[in-house]
């Protein structure tokens, strides 16, 4: 039940900020749960309860679903370990953003940003750094000065300068000193760089199978195993969600994949073993491998698979 409640209310959040939102991703296992799309881009959202239950793997998964899908992956969720998420404060889980239901209306239905960022040793900030070397020069101030003032070194006020955090209470002793704000928002769905090592499941595409021969096609494949899709498969400026397998257990996939596919403005195939037929189920181009394999070139799938 706090699961289900959790879900509705950032779907709520996600609706009253004019977010189109799919469907929820009830297949296991599953490393998201929504894919939502409004002013700022796709995004890739995980819901739990405690962030912690995140594990390595899922964020892996998430960050490379990010990448390929030009999206921002983030954990919306209510506790870290035994304490509930602070209002306005950020998490971070293996490096993605996790924040609680509220900060999250915050930032999109209020347009009020986060300011501060928690972890086990208290709560940080960013800080402006050109902004603080042009106070501290406008009062005259050295770096010593301000260093003495601060009861910190000069090499700590150097860092400051060049973008280095610091404790909530510092920056609010700067703001305090300059009577100027200091302190950087935190943009939640800012288009970060990943730093991503070729798929770990890269390996699992057998050249002889559906999707090495979509490889062969020109495709350029990035599987999943948390995802309904399993591959998301690249060609040219095309972005197809597509999954593999017999009838009874990849069928079922298919509208989902295809709402997915929809929110993310990609296109949508399901391709099985024991089918011999072509037809779509909503968004979605089931066909047989005999039909696959009768396609050369990328661009012909392309044309086959509805927008």
């Amino acid at each position: 039940m706090i699961q289900e409640r959790l879900i509705q209310t950032v779907i709520s959040i996600l609706l009253s900020a004019g977010y189109d939102v799919s469907e929820r991703c009830l297949l296991r296992p599953r490393s998201f749960d929504l894919l939502a799309s409004g002013k700022k881009g796709l995004v890739i959202i995980k819901i739990v309860s405690q962030i912690d239950s995140v594990s390595e793997e899922i964020a892996f998964d998430l960050e490379a679903m990010g990448h390929h899908l030009r999206a921002v992956p983030i954990i919306i969720g209510e506790r870290a370990r035994d304490a509930p998420l602070e209002r306005s404060a950020v998490y971070l889980r293996y490096g993605l953003f996790a924040v609680a239901p509220s900060t999250l209306y915050d930032y999109l239905v209020e347009g009020v940003p986060p300011l501060v960022y928690a972890s086990p040793g208290g709560l940080y900030v960013g800080i402006d750094g050109i902004r603080l070397r042009e106070m501290r020069e406008r009062h005259n101030l050295s770096l010593g000065d301000l260093a003495h003032i601060l009861g910190v070194s000069r090499r700590t006020i150097s860092k400051y300068e060049s973008g280095m955090g610091t404790t909530l209470e510092m920056a609010l002793k700067l703001e305090e000193l300059f009577d100027e704000a200091i302190v950087q928002p935190i943009d939640l769905f800012i288009d970060r760089p990943y730093d991503l090592t070729e798929s770990i499941y890269q390996n699992e595409i057998e050249e002889a199978s559906p999707a090495g021969h979509l490889k062969e096609m020109g495709l350029e494949l990035h599987p999943f195993r948390r995802a309904p899709f399993q591959v998301v498969a690249l060609f040219e400026k095309n972005t197809i969600f597509a999954c593999f397998g017999p009838a009874q257990k990849t069928v079922k996939r298919a509208a989902l994949i295809g709402n997915l596919s929809q929110i993310a403005h990609a296109r949508s195939l399901c391709i099985l073993s024991d089918y011999h037929n072509e037809k779509k189920i909503g968004k979605t181009l089931v066909i047989g491998e005999e039909k696959l394999y009768s396609l050369e070139e990328g661009s012909d799938l392309i044309n086959l698979i509805p927008e």
